[in-house]
């Protein structure tokens, strides 16, 4: 039987890796087990960074929301959210949040 070499593979995998490792600083760049053990790194924290960034939006709407209301008409949060969702207005804390910021005007009304 023929040896096989991963010759042709394993530059390919190697190239791969290298190349996503590109702008690492010093030898994380260049040594491909060094470079391997950051991209794997890397790849890990950008997963679990696009969940985390989810959850800071939600809460920075949150604490968007919560100020604008304490300023217009002297109610928390959860009270004002409580009362959207009795008098079925279907917004989201992201919409709610741009009105805050943008509209004050309607916000008002709708705290009312």
């Amino acid at each position: 039987m023929v040896r096989v070499k991963g010759g042709n593979v394993a530059r390919k995998h190697r190239k791969k890796v290298l190349y996503l490792a590109k702008g690492f600083r010093g030898s994380h760049s260049k040594i491909f087990r060094m470079a391997n053990e950051q991209v794997m790194k890397a790849l890990k924290y950008s997963y679990v960074g696009r969940k985390q960034k989810k959850q800071q939006f939600r809460k920075l709407w949150i604490t968007r929301i919560n100020a604008a209301t304490r300023k217009e008409g002297n109610v928390n949060y959860s009270t004002f959210i409580n009362n959207i969702k009795v008098a079925k207005i279907k917004l989201n804390r992201k919409m709610l949040a741009q009105i805050a910021i943008l509209d004050n005007s309607t916000f008002q009304k709708l705290v009312q």
